[in-house]
């Protein structure tokens, strides 16, 4: 088996490789041309959208979970009916997708959990490592969650994003919710679009985010649009009369007089026994049941004067805020949706705000400026790190050949087969229907160390070989057929051994299978440009090299001509002078 292997190399080598070698040594320079338009290509392919860039390919987890958040004050019992409806609508999906599949494995939905007053799962997500401060939700009566386990990936049919996409239909709308969310990911980095609107005038922030969210809902694959502004209960909000600042009276003193009057101030502390009883002085009670006790008040001034409430103050009903946020002292609305893969993608969807929605509705609210967070801004941050990982590794790279070879081309040419890893990346993804991810960006950057053997033995092998007198283009074509079969069963073996992680269907391992597409296709692809465009590389290095040496030696053979000429008329006039002379004398 092995002589009818060694055999079989053999003759691809003499039969196959070496007559395409010599016609790329041959016409090296086009090789080299035919290469880069190669590359070029396939970051056309990228940047056009034909091979689509996710940041994070969503992994379908085990748990499907939908958070209800209800108007701020809505009673616990309203609340609780809104959970059932998610609930009986989780209970029907189960229903139906039983009936078309076979039970021997149990239902397709294993637990049904749901909470009123809290959301246990979001809750959980927040305390994280890494997770965002504020993300969590504190117990109150207008939140709740309906949390769904599927039964395990190898046993279910049908996948837990299309479980979703019917527990989202048939829930249908519910009434009074301020935000509906489902999600099952088992990673995420945030929600796909995440735009945070920044400005100082509210109303000016709500007409952008409303613009904003109808904006988004037009694109194909959104859905669970919503934003962070959230009103609170009904309050009553006075303001100040011109008068009051005549009668020395701040906004401060009739709030604080009207607090005390219906919610009363602690005077003393009377000891009954082991326990302290605070003695607490306000209204009657049947002067606080009422709004309109507060425009019948009086209000006290510095000196003692009692005036009545409705010459210093006005009184209207409003709604408060939930909550209030801010980011470098101003106000912030967060505007998030998600995105299904299927139908569209969120860095396609982004380029298309920035180019077209933002700026028509910042012209139209000069006052708001968008800033992208969530998983955009992961994405920015892991790319420049990525980028500045890079560069200095393709540094060092280039210092660890440079001071064993003792050259600053060689290196170069080492190298060469980097980018071209790219290639294959693009090439891998698109023949096993992947989006490139930040896996695959990984994958690449791990791949620079790896391409990088095979050219070295080779330019290696060439420098032994011209050691031993060998001429260049001997060498070269000498030394590539030799460490044919070295390149060539690296190349497999690391093929062969990425394989069964490319072909692994379980969802734990589905996220790290855009790396293994870069290393493997990758690694295939760059031997191939090992064994071609490498050797070609190095007689186009040396080309130039020869033609920048002589051409500095014709300028220095040039310069020492006219050096001597120069010298030659110059003592052939100081003869004749010094031979007129000598007739004078």
């Amino acid at each position: 088996l092995q002589d009818r292997i060694a055999g079989g190399l053999n003759h691809v080598i003499t039969k196959k490789y070496r007559p395409a070698l010599e016609r790329a040594l041959e016409w090296r320079y086009l090789t080299i041309a035919c290469a880069s338009v190669l590359l070029m290509l396939t970051i056309g392919i990228l940047a056009g959208g034909w091979l689509r860039f996710t940041f994070q390919e969503p992994v379908e987890g085990d748990v499907i979970v939908a958070d209800l958040t209800m108007a701020p004050g809505t009673p616990v019992d309203v609340t609780a009916r809104a959970i059932d409806q998610l609930r009986a609508a989780a209970l029907r999906v189960q229903e139906d997708a039983d009936s078309e599949r076979d039970l021997t494995n149990g239902s397709i939905f294993r637990h049904v959990l749901a909470s009123v007053g809290e959301q246990p799962f979001r809750k959980a997500q927040s305390q994280m490592p890494g997770a965002k401060l504020g993300s969590s939700s504190a117990g109150s009566g207008n939140l709740g969650e309906v949390q769904v386990e599927m039964i395990d990936s190898e046993w279910r049919d049908i996948g837990t994003d299309e479980m979703q996409r019917r527990w989202r239909e048939a829930v249908g709308a519910v009434p009074g919710a301020a935000e509906l969310t489902f999600h099952n990911t088992m990673i995420s980095a945030g929600k796909p679009i995440e735009l945070e609107l920044r400005g100082t005038d509210l109303d000016e922030l709500q007409g952008a985010a409303s613009a904003l969210k109808e904006r988004l809902v037009q694109y194909p694959g959104v859905f669970d649009v919503a934003d962070s502004f959230r009103t609170g209960k009904r309050e009553v909000q006075y303001r100040m009369l011109p008068s009051a600042e005549a009668l020395g009276l701040t906004l401060s003193d009739v709030g604080r007089q009207v607090r005390q009057a219906f919610q009363g101030e602690e005077v003393q502390r009377v000891q009954r026994g082991r326990d302290d009883v605070a003695v607490v002085v306000r209204y009657p009670e049947e002067e606080r049941r009422s709004l309109s006790e507060v425009e019948e008040m009086r209000i006290r001034t510095a000196d003692g004067m009692a005036v009545p409430f409705s010459s210093v103050a006005t009184v209207e009903i409003g709604e408060g805020f939930a909550s209030i946020q801010r980011a470098d002292r101003q106000r912030v609305i967060t505007v998030t949706s998600d995105v299904d893969v299927a139908l569209g993608n969120a860095n396609e969807i982004v380029s298309d705000l920035v180019a077209a929605a933002l700026p028509a509705i910042q012209s139209a609210h000069p006052g708001v400026r968008f800033e992208f967070a969530g998983e955009q801004a992961e994405q920015r941050d892991f790319l420049n790190a990525m980028l500045r990982g890079q560069t200095i590794a393709l540094l060092v790279i280039y210092a660890l050949l440079a001071v064993p070879l003792r050259s600053y081309l060689q290196p170069f040419i080492i190298m060469t087969a980097i980018p071209f890893g790219l290639v294959g990346a693009a090439v891998g993804h698109l023949l096993l229907g992947y989006d490139f991810s930040m896996y695959s960006v990984i994958g690449l950057v791990a791949l620079s160390g790896v391409v990088v053997n095979s050219s070295l033995v080779l330019v290696d092998q060439v420098n032994q070989l011209r050691e031993e007198g060998e001429r260049l283009s001997d060498a070269v074509r000498i030394a590539a057929e030799r460490r044919f079969r070295a390149v060539m069963l690296t190349s497999m073996t690391t093929f062969a051994g990425l394989t069964p992680m490319m072909l692994e269907t379980s969802m734990s391992a589905r996220f790290m299978i855009p790396m293994a597409l870069s290393l493997a296709f990758g690694v295939v692809i760059s031997s191939a440009i090992t064994l071609f465009v490498v050797p070609c590389s190095y007689l186009v290095t040396e080309d130039i090299v020869l033609r920048a040496t002589g051409r500095g030696r014709r300028r220095a053979a040039e310069r020492i001509a006219s050096a001597r000429e120069d010298q030659e008329r110059a003592d052939s006039e100081s003869a004749t002078e010094w031979g007129d002379g000598r007739l004078e004398a």
